[in-house]
């Protein structure tokens, strides 16, 4: 029962560590981008929204497809990972 009880932590822990990495580059580029265009906003005085919205959105189609392969791969992995545990609990 601990076994079973430390098996699933350890899925919980790398299942949260999937998570960072899949979303991370996307966030962190969009937070980036818009940190980017606030400061010039600000300096300019120029408040529209749509000057943040299709920046960010471009950015984040951009990283993407950059890195979406690497980000399915991570997912995949993670899904073999639970499919095999999922197979030795049941068994």
């Amino acid at each position: 029962m601990e076994a079973e009880s430390l098996s699933l932590l350890a899925l919980a822990d790398r299942m949260l560590w999937t998570t960072a990495l899949v979303a991370g580059p996307v966030l962190l580029a969009s937070l980036a981008v818009g940190l980017i265009i606030g400061l010039v906003q600000a300096a300019t005085s120029v408040n529209e929204q749509t000057l943040t919205f299709v920046p960010k959105l471009a950015v984040t189609a951009l990283v993407l497809v950059v890195m979406g392969g690497a980000m399915m791969g991570l997912v995949v992995d993670f899904a073999e990972e639970i499919f095999a545990q999922i197979a030795l609990i049941s068994s």
